[in-house]
């Protein structure tokens, strides 16, 4: 994937650097695995707003993403898309007993090349590994926290983490955040990182991307008034005080976590700040 930078003909392009897109082989998604959208706009059944900053943007359509890998077959790459619900591209695969699925796509996966999924997968890009049987260090995404749950860690564009060891029934497991964590052995996860590693380079170049992906503009805090935010108010410009949440909880290096959580036992090594 490349990036592209625009000239500056108009405001909107001075800063602009988008995806080229070069690296999709679809224009058009699969109409059987899409399902629709309703949007809220940040309201609850109430109608109340529970939610600020959400509105608008333009209308999508959901796509089935396979995250469970549970079909443990081969399967050949037909596609790579664009998914406007998530950063990473995502495949459309056909297994061999013909089914299609969408996945989340790997790094280098390409249309013609064979995935597979269970104990026979070899250490391969795309494939769906028990934590069993993944070499120790490989790059590893799509997680499961729990057998057969799904995947739920390092999802997003270029994340990616890393088998460091296994420990009886637990596989040790360095998080995209930095944090060191145990998890079952039992547990698939996919070699390779996750598509799209340019993605944080990208640059919206005008407000108007923003409204496009349904984020309305945000309030900064210190320009509240005290009824709406602990930081607001005062004479003139103020700084605010210490720098705090709407309810008051302090935003920088406050720990919220509960210390008596039961998964606490499974963590090594707290994430970098």
């Amino acid at each position: 994937m490349a990036l592209r930078k625009f000239n500056p003909i108009t405001p909107g392009t001075r800063h602009k650097v988008l995806s080229k897109f070069d690296d999709l082989t679809a224009g058009k998604p699969y109409k059987p695995l899409l399902r629709a959208i309703k949007k809220s706009g940040g309201r609850n059944a109430d109608g109340k707003m529970t939610m600020r900053y959400r509105g608008g943007g333009h209308k999508r359509r959901y796509r089935l993403i396979d995250f469970s890998r549970d079909k443990h077959m081969e399967a050949t790459v037909l596609t790579v898309e664009y998914d406007p619900n998530r950063t990473a591209r995502i495949c459309l695969v056909e297994y061999t007993d013909g089914e299609k699925r969408y996945i989340v796509a790997p790094e280098g996966l390409k249309p013609g090349m064979t995935i597979h999924s269970g104990k026979e997968a070899i250490p391969n890009v795309g494939h769906a590994m028990y934590l069993s049987d993944i070499p120790l260090g490989t790059v590893i995404h799509n997680i499961e926290l729990y057998p057969g749950k799904g995947a739920n860690i390092a999802r997003s564009a270029g994340s990616y983490a890393q088998l460091n060891a296994r420990d009886g029934k637990y596989a040790i497991i360095k998080l995209p955040s930095g944090e060191t964590r145990m998890i079952l052995v039992t547990c698939l996860a996919v070699i390779g990182s996750v598509s799209n590693s340019e993605h944080s380079l990208q640059v919206s170049g005008k407000a108007g991307r923003s409204r496009w992906l349904g984020r309305r503009p945000r309030v900064r805090g210190v320009v509240m008034n005290p009824v709406d935010h602990p930081m607001g108010g005062g004479e003139g410009k103020s700084s605010g005080g210490h720098p705090r949440s709407r309810n008051g909880i302090p935003s920088k290096g406050y720990k919220t976590r509960n210390p008596r959580k039961n998964s606490s036992k499974y963590i090594i090594e707290r994430r970098k700040k």
